[in-house]
């Protein structure tokens, strides 16, 4: 489905890989619920969709479709650095086998998930005809309305 901001449609989704430090198997068991509503609750706050999410034992898959005013990165940050603060915070246990709260390592994995040929060349399509009609809009406006052509 395309969204849109002010002047932008978009629809830009991302598939994104991340685990703990040291690939630990912490995610499963007594943890996997708390973890999954603070990446649900972050998400929310920022107004990220996850389309798909998968907690695995030791990595986290998540389908997600990110408004083009958030960087990837920067979005990819926010969620791994106050995820792990909160789960720090919800389990204070765990701060000891993670040291100086780090519970995430430092990278991930993200692809786009493109728009198949199809959809492009319809939207294409639906462009071009929009500047069509906005070129004759702005051709009448430049013309003097007491003066004639």
């Amino acid at each position: 489905m395309t969204k849109s901001l002010a002047h932008t449609q978009w629809k830009c989704k991302y598939h994104i890989v991340f685990t703990p430090k040291y690939r630990r198997k912490v995610i499963y068991n007594k943890h996997k619920e708390s973890i999954v509503q603070i990446l649900k609750d972050l998400c929310k706050w920022k107004g990220v969709e996850i389309i798909e999410g998968k907690a695995m034992v030791d990595h986290i898959h998540l389908l997600l479709s990110i408004s083009p005013k958030l960087s990837v990165s920067s979005f990819v940050g926010y969620l791994k650095g106050k995820s792990a603060l909160m789960i720090f915070d919800r389990h204070a246990n765990l701060k000891y086998k993670f040291g100086n709260r780090h519970f995430w390592s430092r990278g991930y994995y993200v692809s786009t998930v493109g728009l198949n040929e199809a959809t492009i060349a319809k939207y294409v399509r639906g462009q071009e005809k929009h500047d069509q009609m906005m070129d004759r809009i702005t051709t009448k406006e430049a013309e003097d309305p007491f003066r004639g052509s």
